[in-house]
């Protein structure tokens, strides 16, 4: 592709309304551009490595078998009203009508319309196991759309969806829909990992999220230093001390905190070590009363692994402040657990401490001194924290690290959540009518792309792994359209790999050579060669790899073989 023949359409400063990296660059490099709060067009640079991802996912889910397949984006509300999602699934759902009043929504997901269709077509046990997937448009009406396409409204994912007729099937698919997803992360060039997490509002059992490392991700992964445990930090399990609690020291005693709100405030007020002053926080239950969680000071509650709790509402919400002061008779900070008297769990760790500090029940008033089953009952254990840098790993072996990541890809075991609602059957080897057990498998396709530039940046802009990138290679020549000789050197040469199969992009606008290094840098093309006269003249080209700090002259006489080496394809001479 000739630069003159193709919109090239970089941006010197940065957008003010773009909060992260990948956001900043897409729109400076001319990757999208907004037309709407959470909702872009792809333009033609952006689009390439958009479809290179697609391309990426579409082999690898051939190769294990999947079966694509389209389906529509406006989805009927019957489908959804027959699941139950129509009212569950929230205001992320766009409903609207058509003109005959009928309701329906745009597609969000998919299993309701894959049930509809296998139902319809599929009749016996020897038809299974059967793996459908698309690519296609998404649409979600997130409350606060951010970061680009990160966190946008609308968006392209693959969706995969499988259908069994055991679990043993069921299992086998996941198996090989993990080696899949790995398979395609690696075609990607990506530093990832593959982390145990919450099924959330898809539902089922079983799943694992696969994310893109960077420093800007919305997860925590807890993973294992000495092993393969790898976890989505909510998902993680805080191992409890292996050792008994030492036995009570000094007699309790209730002393005056007025102006102490905090943790920090006791810690510096009290000098004392935060590991012994245990935080009480107040939830709603299910049954519109309280239910109190204990945590050490240092640690931090768990969303996900406390709304699993019994009498716990679920989602999780914090109790209000008025209700907490009618119940129990104090204000939130001077709350603890002696004589509490609701659902009280406690996380290990903070069960184990002995002599802690905790809240009186009485506001400005805080026990120090207070233990386990002298002061009050002996905890319900519970685990309700998050892991941290440092605890034990889960499987035995070694402590845990923690790592920022992207979620671009999410596999589940569904089970029967969706069949068994919608009555997606076949008939069994004795002719019984069974019900299937579903998998299901997405990849945030559009999210790959600003996750891989979140990834591999510097402040030149991208720098694409060669798999992704919108052209391999740059032809920078200097005065194209002044000297004859640069001309044709540069013709030749762009003819030549466009015959090896390159994906080159010979910039032949009249621009200045700053400007022009830098566009290619801006949008992160791997190879950079440069032809000038002064070159020429001494039988030279220049060559810049888009990670090199510089530049090296080589010898034009090596050029086709040098091509031949860094595209690993056979070397076509004139």
């Amino acid at each position: 592709m000739k630069a003159s023949c193709f919109h090239l359409s970089t941006l010197k400063e940065t957008p003010v309304d773009a909060e992260i990296v990948s956001h900043q660059l897409m729109l400076r490099a001319g990757l999208i551009r907004r037309l709407a709060s959470g909702i872009y067009s792809w333009m033609p640079l952006g689009l390439r490595v958009l479809r290179k991802v697609e391309n990426i996912v579409r082999e690898e889910m051939d190769k294990s078998g999947g079966l694509e397949l389209l389906m529509p984006s406006v989805q009927p509300a019957e489908l959804w009203q027959e699941s139950g999602r129509w009212d569950q699934f929230g205001p992320e759902l766009l409903r609207l009508q058509d003109r005959h009043q009928r309701n329906y929504c745009l597609g969000p997901t998919h299993e309701e319309v894959i049930v509809d269709i296998f139902r319809r077509d599929i009749k016996s046990y020897k038809q299974l196991p059967v793996n459908f997937y698309q690519i296609q448009t998404k649409f979600r009406d997130e409350i606060r759309p951010r970061f680009g396409v990160m966190r946008s409204r609308e968006f392209i994912m693959k969706d995969a969806y499988s259908f069994h007729a055991s679990q043993e099937s069921l299992q086998q698919t996941y198996d090989l829909m993990y080696q899949t997803y790995s398979n395609i992360f690696d075609r990607f060039g990506l530093a990832y990992r593959a982390v145990s997490a919450d099924s959330g509002s898809i539902g089922g059992s079983t799943s694992h999220e696969f994310h893109v490392l960077a420093d800007s991700g919305e997860d925590a992964i807890a993973f294992s230093d000495q092993s393969d445990y790898a976890a989505n930090v909510e998902m993680a399990v805080a191992i409890p001390p292996q050792t008994e609690r030492d036995q009570p020291g000094a007699a309790m005693e209730i002393i005056d905190t007025s102006g102490l709100y905090t943790i920090e405030d006791l810690t510096d007020k009290l000098d004392a070590d935060i590991k012994k002053c245990l935080k009480t926080l107040i939830v709603d239950s299910d049954d519109d009363g309280l239910v109190a969680l204990v945590l050490r000071g240092d640690h931090e509650l768990n969303p996900v692994k406390t709304e699993k709790l019994l009498r716990v509402a679920s989602p999780l919400r914090m109790a209000e402040r008025e209700k907490i002061k009618r119940v129990l008779g104090s204000d939130i900070g001077s709350l603890g657990p002696v004589g509490l008297g609701i659902t009280t769990y406690v996380d290990s760790s903070a069960g184990f401490v002995r002599d802690f500090i905790c809240g009186a029940n009485i506001n400005d008033k805080h026990y120090i001194n207070a233990n386990w089953g002298r002061d009050c009952e002996e905890p319900t254990i519970a685990d309700i924290r998050s892991v941290q840098e440092g605890d034990p790993s889960p499987d035995g072996q070694g402590s845990l690290k923690i790592l920022r990541g992207i979620e671009v890809g999410h596999i589940f075991q569904l089970g029967q959540k969706y069949s068994e609602t919608m009555q997606a059957t076949v008939l069994d080897v004795n002719g019984k009518s069974v019900v299937t057990s579903m998998g299901c498998y997405g990849i945030g396709v559009t999210r790959v792309v600003a996750a891989a530039i979140e990834q591999n940046n510097d402040e030149r802009g991208i720098f694409w792994p060669d798999s992704l990138a919108p052209f391999q290679l740059a032809i920078c020549p200097l005065n194209y359209n002044k000297s004859e000789q640069v001309k044709h050197a540069a013709d030749k040469l762009y003819a030549d790999c466009l015959q090896r199969g390159i994906e080159v992009l010979l910039d032949d606008r009249p621009l200045r050579p700053g400007v022009m290094f830098s566009d290619m840098e801006l949008i992160g093309v791997p190879h950079r060669i440069v032809l000038s006269d002064r070159g020429l003249n001494a039988d030279l080209f220049e060559y810049k790899g888009r990670r090199d700090e510089n530049s090296q002259d080589l010898a034009l006489t090596n050029l086709p073989d040098f091509l031949n080496q860094l595209f690993s394809q056979e070397c076509v001479r004139d």
